[in-house]
């Protein structure tokens, strides 16, 4: 077969997002990428997609894709790595690529090596042998879980004595749900602060800012936010539910999830379910917490990390 690889463009996301959707259902048994977060990876004003990504094709056919991104600005390195399971030679040379574009973003950073990571599912479409030859390994697990919701038994509840809720519609609480975010997650295993602007890049053009909540706790101000996504084709999807510490064990992160579980039964959607991310090692219960809520095993997702001499010498066939 004829192998060639080139960056990705904006105009390629229907494309990759079809290429996901495959591996998906190789994974998964079912197609869970929507097109709107692929669009916001390929549209990011710091994507530089010329240096950063990567399109490999068979034939003329997408088999492979690779994207890196740098949150950090020191050591840490992000990227995305997928493939179909019959084209592990592509996708090898995608991780020859990343990880020399991964050596070069941590020197310019100014660190002396780069810690890169990925997420995969625990039974990926790609070989990892491919990994672990390359002295990758796996450092976290991650649990995607979901519940089935019913508008007949999932209602909005009450909130406890002296907490209210508020939609996250205007500019300042949009500001307030960012600072929430950033302290509830800020010791949280991988968490990389973001500015902002960061922050409201990322969370693209397809959230319903009427389904992220800030609680407020009277005597303590706002203490929580939960966001949640209402643009998934399968369900509907919590992506972040963080409390205050000085304020947990009060019953407010489940106050929340039922409201999320009420707010999404009643929304009329063609959905039946909704689900989050969980890592399995977060110190603070919420593994347990969710479980408590009816909330069960969907998939698992492995973080592999390997660790890179920064700016090795550039092979020719690696661009930047």
């Amino acid at each position: 077969m004829s192998l060639t690889v080139r960056p990705a463009t904006p105009e390629d996301a229907p494309a990759v997002c079809a290429l996901l959707n495959a591996v998906d259902v190789a994974e998964i048994g079912r197609p869970d990428t929507d097109l709107s977060s692929v669009e916001t990876d390929l549209t990011r004003s710091e994507a530089d997609l010329e240096h950063n990504s990567w399109l490999a094709f068979e034939d003329g056919g997408l088999v492979a894709y690779g994207l890196l991104w740098d949150d950090s600005g020191a050591e840490r390195i992000d990227i995305d790595h997928y493939v179909l399971p019959d084209h592990q030679a592509a996708g090898e040379r995608l991780l020859d690529l990343i990880e020399i574009r991964a050596a070069q973003k941590a020197a310019a950073n100014g660190a002396d090596r780069a810690v890169v990571h990925l997420h995969l599912n625990v039974r990926p479409t790609l070989d990892t042998a491919l990994l672990t030859s390359r002295s990758w390994e796996t450092v976290r697990r991650y649990n995607v879980l979901s519940r089935p919701l019913s508008p007949a038994a999932d209602h909005v509840p009450a909130p406890p004595a002296g907490l209210t809720l508020r939609e996250c519609r205007g500019e300042a609480d949009r500001r307030r749900a960012h600072q929430l975010v950033e302290e509830t997650f800020a010791e949280h295993y991988d968490h990389q602060p973001r500015s902002y602007e960061q922050w409201l890049e990322g969370r693209g053009k397809g959230l319903d800012w009427s389904l992220v909540w800030i609680a407020s706790l009277a005597g303590s101000g706002d203490v929580a936010v939960v966001m949640t996504r209402n643009d998934r084709e399968n369900m509907g999807w919590i992506q972040d539910l963080g409390v205050r510490k000085q304020v947990r064990g009060q019953g407010i992160a489940s106050h929340l999830l039922r409201h999320a579980f009420g707010v999404y039964a009643g929304l009329g959607r063609d959905i039946s379910a909704i689900g989050l991310g969980v890592d399995t090692g977060n110190a603070t219960g919420a593994l347990r917490l969710y479980e408590s809520h009816g909330m069960s095993l969907d998939f698992a997702v492995d973080t592999w990390e390997v660790i890179l001499r920064a700016d090795p010498p550039t092979r020719p066939d690696g661009r930047g």
